[in-house]
C-alpha cells in the first residue's frame, strides 16, 4: 500500500456512523503511505539506559538481595509478549552516565560498589564512587539480554587511566556473549562547565576530545586483544553528547575524525523534553503534547540531514532520553501522562529514521520504568512509564523491516502512527493526549472521547480489526494501569501479568466500505489496531 499521506475533511456522508457514544470530536484521516515511512527501526527499539552507580541494583549480583525475579520478569516481559520470535534478540541495557565517568576500580572491594552521595550535587546518585569485581557479576543476572558497556573518559589521570585497563579483563570476560557495543565517556559536550565538577580546562577544543577518545579507544583494544581476542574489533556507540546541537556536536567531531578507525556503529545521542526543575513544565504543554514533540526531535533531524549531506551519517540512536532530566519530576514524569508522552515521542522518532530508544533508569528515579527495590522514596514495581514502553513493543513487533510512518492529525494533543511490516500496513496507534484528571473531573460525568476514522485501501470491508487499548483513570494516575487488559502491578503477582476483569478485552472495529475504520479514544489513553 503506498499511497499519499492526505488529512482531509471528508464528507460526513462517506464516513460510516459509529456507536451511539458521545463523542467531542471526530478527526478524519485519509490514505496510509509507507513512502513516507522512517527507516527500518532496530530490534529492539525500546531499550534502555540505567544509571551506573544503580546497575547492580536493578540487575542484582550473587551477594546483593534484590528480588532477582522482579526484575528478571520486568526487563524481558516486553519481549515475552510481543518479540517471541529470534528477530528480538535481546533487551539492550547500558549501565552508563554520569557516575561512570567518574569511577574507580577497586580490585579488593568486597561489594559491587561504595558510593558517597554530596548533597549539593545530586542526592539521586553517589558523586564518588567506587566498583569492585562483584560489579560485573550483574552482567549475568539477566537471561536473554545484550549490554552497552561503557568506559570512563571524564576522569583524567595516569591512576584513572591504570583503572580504566584493569577493568577491560574483567568486564570483557563478564560479557562473553553478552557485549552489543562498547562506549567511552558520557555527555563530553559538558565536561568544561559541568554542575557535578568540571572534568576538562575551558581552552579544550573538539580536536582535544576527538585525539583523546582515538587514544583511549586503542588502548581498550590492545588490552582486548590479549583478554578477550575474540572482542578487539567490538564496536562503539559514540559520542554520546548531551546535545545534539553545540559543543562536541556529532558533525564537527566526525568532521575532526572521531569515525578514523571506523569502529563506531551507531551515533549516540541524548534528549530530555526539559528540566525537572524548569519553570512553565507541565504534563499538558510539555509532555502530552505533539508539536513539543515534533520540536524536540527536529534538534536531531538537522543534524541527521546535515551528517547525510556531509556523507558521515550512521544509524542514529537515543542512547539516553526520558521525559525531563534531572531524574524527573513526581506527578509528571511518573504520571500516566509521561507514559502516554514515551508513546508519542518513540514512534514519532521511529517514523523520522531514529533507529533505537534507550529510557533510562536509575533508583527512585522518577521518571522510571520500573523501581528495583523498597526505599523510603518510592515502592518497588512496575510504573506507569512501562505500559507505554510496552505499547511502543507492541506497535513495533515482527520482522526486520518495520518501518513507522506519522500520519498528520490537526491538533496538538493527538497522533497516530502506521506500522508497516515488510511493506503493508500492520497496526495503527492513536494517541489521545487531551489531559483528563480524573481527581478535578466530574465521576457522573461520561469521560470524553475522540472519534478517529482512517481509510485503509485494499483492507476488505467486514473484517474486523483488533484493539488493544492503554487505560487508565486519567492523565494524572501513577497506579492502575493497564496495557490490553494486564495489569503488571508488583501488588497483583510480583510484577508477572495478571488479566484484569474489569477491563474490556478483546474488542474489535469492523472495516466498512471504502476500507474506512472507526475507533473513538477516550481523552488521556492510547489504542493500537492490527490489520
Amino acid at each position: 500500500m503506498l499511497l499519499l499521506l492526505i488529512l482531509c475533511a471528508t464528507a460526513a456522508s462517506a464516513i460510516p456512523s459509529g456507536g451511539d457514544s458521545p463523542v467531542s470530536s471526530h478527526v478524519v484521516a485519509e490514505g496510509i503511505s509507507a513512502d513516507h515511512a522512517g527507516e527500518p527501526v532496530l530490534h529492539p527499539f525500546v531499550s534502555f539506559s540505567i544509571e551506573f552507580a544503580w546497575f547492580p541494583t536493578y540487575a542484582g549480583t550473587w551477594n546483593l538481595s534484590t528480588d532477582c525475579h522482579f526484575m528478571i520478569r520486568a526487563i524481558t516481559m516486553a519481549r515475552q509478549l510481543f518479540f517471541p520470535e529470534s528477530v528480538f534478540e535481546s533487551a539492550f541495557g547500558e549501565p552508563r552516565r554520569y557516575p561512570r565517568d567518574w569511577a574507580s576500580y577497586d580490585p579488593d572491594l568486597k561489594t559491587a560498589i561504595n558510593g558517597t552521595v554530596i548533597p549539593s550535587i545530586s542526592t539521586d546518585y553517589p558523586r564518588i564512587l567506587s566498583i569492585g569485581p562483584s560489579f560485573f557479576e550483574s552482567y549475568s543476572t539477566w537471561p536473554d539480554t545484550k549490554f552497552i558497556h561503557g568506559f570512563n573518559l571524564a576522569h583524567n589521570g595516569s591512576k584513572i587511566n591504570n583503572d580504566l585497563l584493569e577493568t577491560i579483563p574483567v568486564a570483557c570476560k563478564a560479557l562473553d556473549g553478552k557485549l552489543a557495543y562498547w562506549e567511552l565517556g558520557n555527555e563530553p559536550n559538558n565536561y568544561k562547565t559541568a554542575y557535578q565538577g568540571a572534568s576538562r580546562p575551558s581552552n579544550w577544543t573538539t580536536q582535544d576530545y576527538v585525539d583523546e577518545w582515538l587514544s583511549r579507544t586503542s588502548l581498550i583494544k590492545k588490552k582486548l586483544a590479549k583478554s578477550c581476542p575474540h572482542l578487539t574489533n567490538a564496536k562503539y556507540i559514540a559520542p554520546s553528547t548531551g546535545l545534539p546541537t553545540g559543543i562536541l556536536n556529532p558533525v564537527d567531531v566526525f568532521k575532526h575524525g572521531l569515525k578514523s578507525h571506523h569502529n563506531i556503529a551507531l551515533n549516540s545521542e541524548h534528549n530530555y523534553m526539559g528540566g525537572a526543575d524548569e519553570p512553565g513544565v507541565t504534563l499538558q504543554k510539555t509532555l502530552m503534547n505533539h508539536t513539543a514533540v515534533i520540536n524536540s526531535v527536529e534538534n536531531h533531524l538537522k543534524v541527521i540531514r546535515t551528517l547525510k549531506a556531509q556523507n558521515l551519517d550512521l544509524p542514529y540512536i537515543y542512547g539516553e532520553m526520558n521525559s525531563l532530566y534531572n531524574q524527573g519530576r513526581p506527578g509528571l514524569s511518573n504520571s500516566f501522562g509521561a507514559a502516554l508522552w514515551g508513546v508519542d515521542f518513540n514512534l514519532y522518532s521511529a517514523s523520522q529514521s531514529i533507529r533505537r530508544s534507550h529510557m533510562h533508569q536509575g533508583n527512585n528515579y522518577r521518571y522510571a520504568s520500573w523501581q528495583p527495590e523498597e526505599t523510603n522514596k518510592t515502592s518497588i514495581g512496575t510504573k506507569a512509564p512501562y505500559y507505554g514502553n510496552v505499547m511502543v513493543a507492541a506497535m513495533l513487533k515482527g520482522a526486520d523491516d518495520v518501518r513507522v510512518a506519522t500520519i498528520p492529525l490537526p491538533g496538538d494533543t493527538e497522533a497516530a502512527y502506521a506500522a508497516f511490516v515488510d511493506g503493508q500496513v500492520a497496526r495503527l496507534a492513536v494517541i489521545n493526549m487531551k489531559e483528563y484528571n480524573y481527581s478535578t473531573s466530574d465521576p457522573d460525568a461520561r469521560r470524553p472521547a475522540t472519534k478517529y476514522s482512517f481509510r485503509l485501501p485494499n483492507v476488505d470491508a467486514q473484517r474486523k480489526l483488533s484493539v488493544q487499548r492503554l487505560m487508565a483513570n486519567g492523565s494524572n494516575s501513577i497506579t492502575g494501569i493497564t496495557w490490553d487488559g494486564w495489569s503488571y502491578n508488583y501488588n497483583l503477582k510480583k510484577g508477572a501479568p495478571v488479566r484484569l476483569h474489569n477491563v474490556t478485552v478483546g474488542e474489535t472495529v469492523p472495516v466498512h466500505r471504502q476500507g474506512w475504520v472507526e475507533i473513538e479514544v477516550p481523552d488521556s489513553s492510547g489504542a493500537i489496531l492490527s490489520v
